[in-house]
């Protein structure tokens, strides 16, 4: 039942290079998020590091099922579709709700550090 023996080398190469590289890119967003000092800075990080890192890791997942089942698959284009479009709303929802806070609070918007 494991159709890692018929996956040819080039397809296992391109397939192992996007998914390491899509966990690189994430994992480089989550060291953004610990690194950086305030929640407006902590935010860009790991929604442009899971967007691409996601990106990657689906070009991968759609090059080694192709191959394996000897015709496209396309079903990772919509992932990719919905990450696309879903992390840069929430991204700005946060924000936004931030910001409201902070406002409401009377801190110094955006702040300076």
């Amino acid at each position: 039942m494991n159709g890692a023996p018929d996956l040819p080398a080039w397809a296992a190469w391109l397939t192992a290079f996007f998914v390491l590289a899509g966990a690189a890119i994430t994992l480089t967003g989550a060291l953004g998020l610990v690194r950086l000092r305030s929640f407006y800075e902590r935010v860009h990080a790991p929604t442009l590091g899971a967007t691409l890192g996601t990106g990657c890791i689906l070009i991968g997942s759609m090059i080694c099922f192709s191959v394996l089942q000897s015709r496209p698959v396309v079903h990772e284009i919509l992932i990719g579709i919905f990450v696309t479009f879903t992390t840069p709303v929430t991204l700005i929802l946060l924000v936004r709700a931030a910001l409201y806070r902070d406002r409401v609070e009377g801190k110094d918007v955006p702040p300076h550090e």
